[in-house]
């Protein structure tokens, strides 16, 4: 791939970015906030114009890639990304240092939703607006929006998506990746609207709909109230997002299959069993220890389920502080932590499928322990999986632990204790979004040194990314030709 190439892809994916700009210019232009208008339509514009030139200049050369050259324009793509989406704090005041505007960025692009501000019912309307709709283009990915946007992409296409997609296997639901992302995104917009009108319905406002349907499908957890979803104490709103939090954590391509009328291939899913079943039994669980905290036992039932879901989907909101819960609830959070959604979902985390993968492998370990001669395969499924997969699956169990270990070293840099270093250090790799202690569900990242959060928005990067789209680049074998 060219260097030409290189930055037309890019740029053509800022362009996109930069045409969502519209959504906030039109609610600044709806609140009377003209003053942040500029902050938008200065990068937007910009970049859209560069894009359309290199577009021009080799309209006649075709773009190709090997699989090296795809995790290079993947990691850049979220890199600018990233940078474009922390210019409208920057412009307009907001934040006044690249260090914040960047995390604040990199936090609504993976899905984070750890935040630097400490008041954001403060902020104009248009830029809670951009926070969470990074969450949303995000979500789903970035990438694949280019893919499925720019048939020009398709040589590489599939190679662009498994560069950014979660999960150990990678697949399409259709022969041509194209499709297949345009089919996704389809999903995902429909999802979007029904919770939308749902929320609107439950009381919340158009603005407030839109914004936390944007945080929810894209499992972000970035709010428009400082105290997020409490502030609405509405228990049907409760509800509705921990629906949408659990749907947005399953696998978007079990959806395709249900449209289909493939409820085999549902039925069947390792991934989808294992999801559900760990929901229930940590919900039911956290429900026995807290139910003396609640007037009655559904009140207490309806706040487990959606810190179950909120913290397993990695969104991130709030509807208490499980930090003031006892040891024996919060440990629940704890373990949820190391966990995340599916595979092919808008959540970060290792994924359920992993542990499943793992879990599989550790039965048949014992069984060779009885049975030295026997031989051995997982079934996921119900089919065999592949012997390489568990090779894969330990060796990123590992490097994914390494890191966190790493980020709690750096977190305690800080000053915190090891417990909120620890867990901001899960938050961080698994774009969970809070921690426990001095990162919780009511606390936020500002206080961090500048070094530390420049660590930390490549880390999410890098959870986003499944660890090694980033880290390949340290490899000396990756620059070898």
């Amino acid at each position: 791939m060219t260097v030409f190439s290189f930055f037309k892809i890019n740029f053509f994916l800022l362009a996109i970015i930069s045409i969502s700009f519209l959504l906030p210019i039109a609610v600044a232009l709806y609140y009377g906030e003209f003053e942040v208008i500029h902050a938008f339509a200065l990068p937007g514009v910009f970049c859209v114009i560069v894009a359309f030139i290199l577009a021009l200049v080799g309209k006649k050369k075709k773009i190709s890639m090997i699989p090296k050259d795809s995790y290079i324009v993947v990691a850049a793509a979220w890199g600018f990304a990233s940078f474009l989406g922390a210019s409208p704090f920057l412009i307009s005041g907001t934040i006044d240092n690249l260090a914040d505007a960047f995390f604040e960025s990199v936090s609504g692009f993976t899905t984070t939703g750890a935040t630097i501000f400490s008041d954001v019912e403060s902020l104009p309307h248009a830029i809670n607006f951009w926070r969470c709709q990074m969450h949303w283009l995000g979500g789903m990915g970035i990438v694949a929006l280019t893919v499925a946007l720019m048939p020009l992409l398709g040589v590489g296409g599939f190679q662009l998506i498994k560069a950014e997609t979660t999960g150990p296997e990678k697949g399409k639901v259709t022969p041509k990746i194209a499709t297949t992302a345009k089919i996704l995104w389809f999903i995902y917009l429909a999802l979007t609207v029904i919770q939308i009108i749902l929320l609107k319905i439950a009381g919340m406002s158009w603005f407030d709909a839109i914004c936390h349907s944007f945080s929810t499908l894209g499992t972000g957890g970035f709010s428009t109230k400082n105290t997020s979803i409490t502030f609405y104490n509405s228990p049907a709103i409760e509800w509705i997002i921990t629906i949408f939090m659990i749907l947005a954590g399953v696998n978007f391509s079990l959806y395709y299959f249900l449209v289909r009328g493939k409820l085999g291939e549902i039925i069947h899913n390792s991934e989808i069993k294992a999801y559900i079943g760990i929901i229930l039994v940590t919900g039911i669980g956290i429900t026995f220890f807290i139910s003396d905290l609640y007037p009655t036992l559904s009140d207490a039932f309806r706040i487990a389920m959606f810190q179950v879901a909120t913290i397993i989907s990695t969104t991130g909101f709030a509807s208490a502080d499980f930090a003031l819960w006892s040891s024996s609830a919060t440990i629940f959070i704890l373990l949820l932590m190391f966990i995340g959604g599916c595979s092919g979902s808008t959540a970060g985390g290792i994924k359920v499928i992993r542990w499943v993968v793992l879990s599989k492998q550790t039965e048949n370990e014992v069984k060779k322990l009885l049975h030295p001669h026997g031989i051995f395969t997982i079934q996921l499924n119900g089919r065999v999986g592949r012997k390489d997969v568990v090779f894969s699956v330990a060796a990123f169990v590992f490097f994914y632990f390494f890191l966190t270990m790493i980020t709690t070293a750096v977190a305690t840099l800080s000053g915190i204790d090891l417990i909120s270093s620890f867990t901001a250090a899960l938050a961080m790799i698994g774009n969970i979004g809070p921690g426990l202690g001095a990162v919780g569900p009511v606390e936020n990242f500002g206080f961090f040194e500048s070094g530390i959060k420049w660590w930390f928005s490549f880390i999410m990067l890098a959870g986003r990314l499944e660890l090694y789209t980033m880290f390949i680049f340290f490899m000396p074998s990756f620059w070898k030709k």
